[in-house]
C-alpha cells in the first residue's frame, strides 16, 4: 500500500492535468474536473491506462490491470475529476479495490 501523505491528491491532480494537457494539446484554461475527457478534449481510455502506470512506478504500486478492469466497469470514469477520485481510490486499495 502507498504512503499517503495531506499532498497526495494535489499531486495525482497536478500530474492528471498535465498530462492531459500534454497530451490532448489543451491550454490549462481548457480542463477543469468536469471536463469530459473524450466528449470535450478527445482523450481516450487508453490515456488511463498510461497514467496508471505512471502513478504505479511513483507509489510502487501493486495493483493489476485486470483489477482495475473490473473497477472502472463498474464504476466508469468520464471527467478529469472522476479520474482523480479513481486514482486516489487505487493508491489507496491498490487490488482491494474491487471490494469497495
Amino acid at each position: 500500500m502507498a504512503k499517503i501523505t495531506e499532498n497526495t491528491r494535489s499531486e495525482v491532480s497536478e500530474v492528471v492535468y498535465n498530462f492531459f494537457m500534454e497530451e490532448c494539446d489543451v491550454d490549462a484554461s481548457e480542463i477543469n474536473d468536469n471536463t469530459n475527457i473524450i466528449r470535450d478534449i478527445d482523450g481516450d481510455s487508453l490515456m488511463f491506462l498510461e497514467l496508471i502506470e505512471i502513478f504505479k512506478k511513483k507509489y510502487t504500486l501493486n495493483i493489476d490491470l485486470k483489477t482495475i478492469g473490473k473497477f472502472v466497469v463498474k464504476n466508469p470514469v468520464e471527467t478529469i475529476g472522476q479520474l482523480i477520485d479513481t486514482t486516489m481510490l487505487i493508491i489507496v486499495h491498490e487490488n482491494n479495490i474491487t471490494e469497495l
